[in-house]
């Protein structure tokens, strides 16, 4: 069930779905962890309510609803730290991290990324997990003013994901973390850093890398981000063209972050309505987005 709706959230949006899924973590998985068990059983189903948990919290953050994914997310930390689970700990922790980093609470994202990489949490986990923790670090870091533990971060974050192999015993939770994945985070942290060049580059290698279909919601924030850098260097044209692709790759998602995102083409295009068709378009479909989503 937590695979069936993960998958669901990445194309769709924490917005399609959440209900059923908190329902179904108040009921069914509620209903499991009451009914006992040896200890191996009780640590195991605490572990499996931690995920589910930790997917509530997660399309609440996707969705804007801050406050019940803080305290879905913190459920999900309790749970995974009582079934002695510490890379799972370390997997919320790093979501809490990145809910602080889009709420520009930067020295909150960065005590909750460090912690999600201490000690057991970061050398217990996968390699690709540990490429996922790593990575909100690196961000965490720029934000807070430390470009050089940054960038030593990125690398090893890239190391991690490059150890990663097939036979890997690694947890479903971290599917969709693949290269496209690392390719946008590390884009995040070098425009952090001021880089825009290198960040044009990797949120370009994030979209060619990317299967779209599977990834909608994030293919269209990536794409967004990915326009926002042109208009920034003063290509609004190119920012327009890169916007559609990602207004087309919204359709169908209920996302925060892509609400986020239409908004802020609105309001990047708006010195040039009066000038510019294409400007003008894009406006339109932007705001068509928001009614709808």
């Amino acid at each position: 069930m937590l695979d069936l709706f993960s998958r669901a959230e990445q194309r769709r949006g924490g917005g399609h779905g959440r209900t059923a899924v908190t329902q179904y973590l108040h009921s069914d998985v509620a209903d499991l962890l009451a009914a006992g068990g040896n200890d191996r059983t009780r640590r195991a189903l605490q572990a499996a309510a931690a995920e589910v948990a930790y997917l509530t919290g997660w399309m609440g953050f996707d969705d804007s609803d801050h406050t019940a994914a803080t305290r879905y997310l913190t459920l999900a930390a309790h749970l995974a730290h009582h079934a002695n689970e510490p890379a799972l700990v370390g997997h919320v922790l790093r979501a809490l991290a990145h809910q602080a980093l889009d709420l520009d609470q930067p020295q909150r994202a960065l005590d909750l990324a460090t912690a999600s990489v201490d000690g057991a949490r970061y050398t217990e986990a996968s390699p690709r997990e540990r490429a996922l923790l790593g990575v909100v670090h690196a961000r965490a870091l720029a934000v807070t003013g430390n470009p050089t533990a940054a960038a030593t971060a990125l690398i090893r974050a890239e190391n991690d994901l490059r150890s990663a192999t097939a036979g890997d015993d690694e947890p479903t939770r971290v599917f969709f973390f693949t290269e496209a994945a690392l390719a946008h985070e590390t884009a995040r942290t070098l425009h952090v850093l001021g880089d825009h060049t290198r960040a044009e580059e990797q949120f370009e290698r994030s979209v060619r890398l990317r299967k779209a279909s599977q990834f909608a919601r994030t293919h269209a924030v990536t794409l967004g981000y990915l326009g926002a850098i042109h208009a920034e260097t003063g290509d609004i044209e190119h920012a327009c063209v890169t916007w559609s692709t990602a207004l087309d790759a919204m359709a169908g998602v209920r996302s925060g972050r892509t609400r986020q995102v239409a908004a802020r083409i609105r309001s990047t295009v708006r010195p040039w309505l009066r000038h510019m068709p294409a400007a003008r378009d894009i406006d339109e479909r932007a705001a068509a987005y928001l009614t709808a989503a």
